[in-house]
């Protein structure tokens, strides 16, 4: 399955996710490839739309191969992939190293995104977490562990693609995994997408400002 853009793509994810309009969602994106994915399930949905913040932790020599990630929260949430770290030869002090730049851009992208805007409780509800694809698992890891300690009713994973081992890993951390495709021959999430374009920080800001946050 090619997706025209992410919107398309967000379109046809809200249908596989009808079931759960009942339960009156929270949509939360990851940024910045998320959002318009998400923007979309929300409207689909009648559901209020916010921030996942979650960084990837690149290898130092490859920052493309995610070593771990970060996700925001009281106490930021960091995830290892032990076998990422072994594969680059990264040592705990550059790991550590890393993952404080990457929690500092989560400040900066939180002050940026927010800017006072009502961040939604999520204890007691079904949480709807949207990426624009899902390729290690690590980021989506990070963002699911930092939601958890949340307390939501119902803690749902929604993408339109994702490599099947990257499902396999993250299936325990949500109580649902919702994705489209899952093909053999991954490779990397833009080649499911005719339009790819990368999005800056304007565009997370203008979605937001275009959808509900209670």
């Amino acid at each position: 399955m090619m997706f025209r853009d992410r919107k398309d793509a967000g379109r046809r994810l809200a249908a596989a996710l009808g079931h759960l309009r009942a339960a009156r969602p929270v949509v939360l994106a990851l940024p910045r490839g998320g959002v318009p994915v998400a923007a979309e399930v929300a409207q689909a949905l009648d559901a209020p739309l916010d921030l996942a913040l979650v960084r990837k932790i690149g290898a130092p020599d490859d920052p493309e191969f995610a070593v771990g990630a970060v996700a925001d929260g009281p106490e930021p949430v960091v995830v290892r992939n032990a076998a990422m770290l072994a594969r680059f030869g990264v040592s705990e002090v550059a790991f550590a190293a890393a993952a404080a730049r990457e929690i500092a851009e989560l400040d900066r992208r939180r002050a940026l995104y927010l800017r006072g805007r009502h961040r939604i409780a999520l204890t007691g509800r079904t949480v709807i977490v949207v990426d624009d694809g899902i390729a290690t698992g690590a980021t989506v890891t990070a963002a699911l562990r930092a939601i958890r300690a949340q307390q939501p009713k119902w803690l749902v994973l929604a993408a339109p693609v994702a490599a099947g081992e990257a499902v396999e890993l993250v299936r325990d951390e949500a109580d649902e995994v919702v994705v489209l495709e899952t093909p053999a021959d991954f490779g990397a999430v833009g080649l499911f997408y005719e339009d790819f374009a990368q999005l800056d920080d304007g565009a997370v800001v203008a979605a937001l400002a275009e959808s509900p946050a209670v």
